[in-house]
């Protein structure tokens, strides 16, 4: 069984969310969420909408999803890798190159994103609804 692993805040789950993890789970068999803990956003000085258990809850329900685990350091993914039995690493191409040292432990692949479409911009797009 080949498993793959992606990491992600994944608040005010949207299309690119979907077809990241759909096209995520293509690469194997089983599919392991990371989601950035409450905890953990605070460090990196971000504030999802929805609480740790809500988005966990939510892509718990998602047919791709096999299993949702929290993320509390960035250092932990070598951890998560090894630990899961993890023979993909896949992230968004906006951080292309980034975990590239994760090829010591398995394969990184690098998905394009969805255009037009992401959570920063629905926020943005729902700030300026509320205040024009």
């Amino acid at each position: 069984m080949k498993k793959v692993i992606t990491y992600g805040t994944f608040d005010l789950l949207h299309t690119g969310h979907i077809n990241l993890l759909r096209r995520a789970r293509e690469y194997g068999d089983y599919l392991i969420v990371a989601i950035s803990a409450d905890e953990f956003n605070a460090l990196k000085g971000k504030e999802a909408y929805y609480t740790f258990e809500q988005r966990k809850l939510i892509l718990e329900a998602i047919r791709y999803v096999d299993e949702v685990i929290p993320e509390y350091t960035w250092e932990q993914k070598v951890e998560d890798v090894e630990k899961h039995n993890v023979d993909i690493f896949v992230m968004g191409d906006d951080w292309n190159g980034k975990f590239d040292f994760l090829k010591d432990h398995c394969d990184v692949v690098y998905l394009p994103r969805t255009v037009g479409i992401s959570t920063t911009k629905i926020k943005t797009d729902l700030t300026k609804a509320n205040n024009g």
